[in-house]
């Protein structure tokens, strides 16, 4: 007659159950470390400013220094976006830890209301810690009516700890590149909907084939 199982023999059930629970956890694991993933890195990016990512802050209590940098401006546009985009100002020369403003200019040159993200970096990479941003117009998603014009502004400064940085030492020039993609959101859902309306109005009748 068999005895029955000691202690120290595992159960085969209960192993099984123990490896499944583990794997169960593991996946969750992953799964929420995806989630975090992209603010983690977004949060790196700004706190190193790596890949040329700028900062974001206020103009108030900021010592300027003698020592200036030239801030050249760039624009590009997706082409999926019907846009014309382009810097006011190609360059200017500012005193580190000045504030200043700039404007960039976008055209929306298709045929319907069409929403653009900015995404933003500097060159040279290094100087992204040093780079900040008080206003941008990159901080939020913009909307253009067909025909539209609109100047968006850039309120920055160059952070004085810049100039204790041996390693930016032979910097004099750093460049602002943008570059606009398109996006939908439920506020271009919401312009979409009033301008048809507004034609439609106009017209004195439906205006359902314009929207196809």
């Amino acid at each position: 007659m068999s005895e029955p199982a000691r202690n120290g023999t595992a159960n085969p059930n209960r192993r099984n159950g123990l490896m499944l629970a583990g794997l169960f956890g593991v996946v969750f694991g992953m799964v929420g470390l995806s989630f975090a993933a992209v603010p983690l890195y977004d949060l790196f990016c700004r706190v190193t400013g790596f890949g040329g990512t700028t900062q974001v802050g206020d103009d108030t209590g900021i010592e300027t220094i003698d020592r200036t940098m030239t801030v050249r401006f760039t624009a590009n546009v997706d082409r999926a976006l019907p846009w014309d985009f382009r810097p006011e100002t190609r360059s200017v020369e500012v005193r580190i830890g000045e504030p200043s403003l700039v404007n960039y200019v976008a055209e929306n040159t298709g045929s319907e209301p069409v929403a653009g993200t900015a995404v933003y970096n500097v060159a040279p990479v290094k100087t992204g810690l040093y780079f900040v941003k008080v206003q941008c117009f990159c901080f939020d998603e913009q909307i253009l009516m067909p025909g539209e014009r609109m100047e968006m502004p850039v309120y920055f400064y160059v952070d004085p700890a810049l100039a204790d940085d041996p390693n930016l030492d032979d910097v004099q020039e750093i460049t602002l590149s943008y570059t606009f993609f398109e996006t939908d959101s439920e506020a271009l859902e919401d312009a979409q909907e009033e301008y048809y309306r507004q034609i439609e109005e106009s017209a004195g009748g439906p205006t359902a084939e314009l929207r196809e």
